[in-house]
């Protein structure tokens, strides 16, 4: 492991955040002799960041923890371009109004983990139409539009896997890299910054900016990639019952979210401690050496800690409160997510299948199917082996719910409205 001048870089390669850069050995001179700003920017495609996202926001949480100023780049431009990276097909195009509303649900996020404001190391909140949207069309191809080699530019992994395979890219998305390119440059003449982070799909925009600031302003720009981040079976993380695994309890209750980090595999625990929780290198050193089934505190304190970076301490411990209720003492914890069903359909009877789906345990009446036929579909504890099983108000027991079981680790309750 590389060791830096700079706190900054000791951190992020510490904790295994590094994996491209360009010109190391001058950003750690500059980062230990002064204080830099840097940026990462976030398309306002969902209304959510997701667990994926999360590890370039904890790179800006470390950067200022280390008295730097980062800068959340929102793109309320480029996001109505589309992003061609990681893609196989063409990005939908979203109307403006839907990227507004995206860009405040995903801004109320950073300031968990960011502290904004106006002094020294504080964070930025910048959109980037501030600027894309007044540019003269001729003009920008004029002035930065010639700095792109489209040689260059189809080589582009983004680019060059979609032709490969014979897929669209439009010229709308062709253009993207250009664009992001150009915001590094205006965040460079406006505020200074020097750096760009990101996930490493994003490498080769990044090295786009560096090179039009090196042309148009002739600065020295630096930028730094995470790695896509997989388990140890290689399955890139952030993916449950095929949804994602969204940083918005809205969308993703925060009780799963605990679940999610709490059924990591072993090998996974001192990894994931490292990016996705706060705690120091020592303590963590001390989790990953636990050994057999002491494994699973070193888990539970990774699932609490890093919900508690997302959705707050006081929700953690809920979540924390409720597994142990749930799995440990053997009871049924009423702060089990709960899905509400109309009386009526119970009246009727709601079939197995539609409930399972309903509660999103499984993902179609399909999987649930399957999952019966590996005994891993549960009501009230009571294994299921009949498909065709139906739900009524026999089933709701004495706390007034029914609760749906996916294997020993995953539960649901059912309540009559």
């Amino acid at each position: 492991m590389a060791s830096f001048k700079s706190d900054f870089l000791n951190v992020l390669s510490e904790r295994g955040f590094i994996y491209q850069a360009s010109d190391l050995d001058r950003l750690d001179v500059l980062c230990a002799e002064s204080k830099i700003v840097a940026y990462v920017g976030y398309d306002a495609t969902a209304p959510s960041l997701h667990v994926g996202n999360l590890l370039s926001v904890m790179m800006l949480f470390w950067l200022q923890s280390c008295g730097h100023k980062p800068i959340v780049l929102l793109g309320g431009t480029t996001s109505l371009v589309g992003d061609p990276s990681g893609l196989v097909g063409t990005r939908s195009i979203l109307p403006d109004e839907v990227v507004k509303a995206n860009m405040c649900s995903i801004g109320r996020f950073f300031p968990k983990l960011l502290d904004f404001g106006d002094g020294q190391s504080d964070a930025l909140l910048v959109d980037n139409a501030e600027w894309l949207q007044k540019l003269e069309y001729i003009e920008f191809l004029r002035d930065v539009g010639r700095h792109f080699s489209v040689n260059k530019m189809l080589a582009f992994e983004s680019v060059k896997s979609r032709l490969e395979q014979n897929l669209p890219i439009s010229f709308l998305e062709f253009n993207y890299m250009i664009l992001q390119g150009y915001d590094f440059v205006e965040l460079y003449r406006r505020y200074g910054c020097v750096l760009q982070m990101g996930g490493s799909d994003q490498w080769g925009n990044m090295v786009n900016g560096i090179d039009l600031g090196r042309r148009q302003e002739d600065a020295d720009l630096f930028a730094v990639s995470c790695p896509l981040i997989t388990n140890s079976d290689g399955v890139k993380i952030g993916k449950s019952l095929g949804r994602a695994v969204w940083l918005c309890g809205d969308l993703y209750d925060p009780y799963d979210y605990w679940q999610y980090w709490r059924n990591v595999k072993d090998e996974d625990v001192g990894r994931f401690l490292k990016l996705y929780t706060k705690l120091p290198l020592q303590e963590i050193q001390r989790l990953v050496e636990l050994g057999g089934s002491e494994i699973n505190e070193a888990k539970k304190i990774l699932a609490t800690e890093a919900t508690s970076i997302v959705h707050g301490s006081v929700i953690a411990d809920l979540a924390a409160k409720t597994a142990r209720e749930t799995f440990e003492e053997g009871g049924v914890s009423l702060d089990l997510p709960t899905v509400e069903v109309p009386s009526a359909v119970l009246r009727d009877g709601l079939g197995v299948l539609d409930a399972f789906v309903r509660a999103c345990l499984t993902s179609s009446k399909s999987d649930t199917k399957r999952q019966i036929a590996g005994k891993a579909i549960f009501v009230n504890g009571r294994l299921i082996d009949d498909a065709n099983s139906l739900l009524t108000h026999d089933d709701v027991t004495d706390a007034g719910t029914i609760k749906l079981s996916f294997g020993k680790k995953k539960h649901v309750l059912l309540k009559p409205k």
